[in-house]
């Protein structure tokens, strides 16, 4: 599955960086600040807003379902990763820089700024299939779940420090960094150029000292012929590598599940309890630091006792977190016991509301990154060596072939509803249709069975 030899410390400490560059854009602007400050200020209301909001994860997961995976196969057949994650963080970042402009209550020119989010969604995704594919030639069967993990937590821990630095120089302060004007929102909308500089600074350990695959010694034009005509035997032949498909269908549920509840729960929260940019800010901190143990323990759990039961547990986990958000609404938790929600002026998280949803908040950040950072060991080490950008790209369009599908109806229902708490209920379904699929997902069995 694996080259002979394992890449060295630096090698694999520079690849697992590549998650730390990259978790800003998701941590900081699709999740916690820069997507609660979309729908509720520059949409200028949150149930306008999450709907929006929605229908741009629903455009971008669309397109990287279609592509991922005739990218993959064309990378395979080509040889070298690096140059085309480059090529789609620079895309990123500059979609992340152009959020910029993402001013408050802004009609004429909000085509652009959902443009620039679904570009954005579309590149890191992209960046991200080839940097998986990169895993089983950088660490041995036996490891690889500990690299992956490490590289999550990694990945976590940049997403805090990002928070963090967004909290305390920029939200916090009367006179944020830099003179940003808070009445302008200027230091939400700094939140772009700031995951954009940071992605393209942190990807360059990546570029320079992880080892990359060689050169086919083939044109360009004869990869993409190479590549697109090997993703049609793959495909065609798919009934050949069963336990993969297995394991890629179930993901499909679970996988679009965990980036619904990843990307809606600061949208949920600054709705229902009105959160601000700092609060929303320790909120993410708080998420973080839990999901960065976890990502940890996972890490070790995907070794000791395997990918499958560790994506299990987590599933549940998270599933289990999901129903306890559900129960929260306006005045009561848990489905009916009355709970006071936050006065205005009040300390953060002072409310029983509010705490009740830490709660379950904390157990959200302590599955996270075990179910996602196993999902890749698993593939990894079911999929044919000789394909595996490809089947890395199955497994990107196997977290968004439905992936379009939660926003989309999470934008309807919203729309509908009138509500934002009806929508929710799309989130567990979908993880408890996963954790039942792995069931028929045999973790030991042959990689490619009759």
């Amino acid at each position: 599955m694996t080259s002979s030899t394992e890449a060295s410390r630096l090698g694999k400490f520079s690849w697992a960086l590549f998650d730390w560059a990259n978790q800003p854009y998701f941590t900081v602007i699709t999740t916690f600040i820069f997507a609660p400050y979309f729908t509720a200020t520059v949409v200028g209301d949150s149930v306008t807003g999450q709907a929006y909001w929605g229908y741009t994860q629903a455009i971008a997961g669309f397109a990287i379902a279609i592509f991922s995976p005739i990218l993959g196969s064309v990378a395979d057949a080509g040889g070298p990763r690096k140059p085309w994650i480059f090529v789609f963080v620079l895309i990123c970042a500059l979609a992340s820089i152009s959020l910029w402009w993402a001013v408050p209550g802004m009609t004429s020119g909000l085509i652009w700024i959902l443009a620039a989010i679904v570009v954005g969604t579309i590149a890191v995704e992209f960046s991200l299939v080839f940097n998986n594919a990169m895993l089983p030639g950088l660490a041995s069967p036996e490891s690889m779940g500990k690299l992956s993990g490490f590289g999550w937590g990694l990945g976590y821990l940049g997403g805090l420090i990002a928070l963090f630095i967004v909290l305390v120089g920029f939200s916090m302060p009367e006179e944020p960094l830099f003179g940003l004007d808070k009445a302008a929102h200027e230091h939400d909308r700094l939140t772009g150029p700031l995951s954009g500089i940071w992605f393209l600074i942190f990807i360059l350990p990546m570029i320079l000292f992880t080892p990359d695959a060689k050169p086919a010694g083939i044109s360009r034009g004869e990869a993409i012929k190479t590549g697109l005509s090997s993703l049609f035997a793959t495909l065609r032949g798919l009934k050949g590598y069963r336990n993969v498909v297995y394991f890629l269908i179930a993901r499909m549920f679970y996988n679009d599940g965990i980036l619904a509840l990843i990307g809606f729960s600061g949208i949920y929260a600054a709705g229902v309890f009105g959160w601000e940019t700092m609060t929303l800010g320790i909120f993410g901190i708080l998420i973080n630091v839990f999901a960065i143990a976890g990502s940890f323990i996972g890490g070790w759990l995907d070794d000791k006792l395997g990918s499958k039961p560790t994506i299990v547990i987590s599933v549940l986990g998270l599933s289990f977190a999901s129903v306890g958000v559900l129960s929260i609404g306006d005045g009561e938790v848990l489905f009916g016991i009355p709970a006071a929600m936050p006065v205005e002026g009040g300390s953060v998280f002072a409310s029983p509301a509010e705490q009740v949803f830490m709660g379950f908040a904390v157990i959200m950040g302590i599955f996270f990154g075990p179910a996602q950072a196993a999902s890749r060991t698993l593939v990894a080490r079911l999929s044919p060596p000789e394909k595996m950008t490809e089947f890395f790209g199955l497994f990107a369009l196997s977290g968004k072939a439905t992936a379009f599908v939660a926003p989309l109806l999470i934008g309807v229902v919203t729309s509908l509803t009138g509500e934002q708490r009806p929508a929710m209920l799309v989130i567990l379904v979908l993880l408890l249709i996963g954790a039942a699929l792995m069931s028929f997902v045999e973790e030991n069995h042959s990689r490619k069975s009759a």
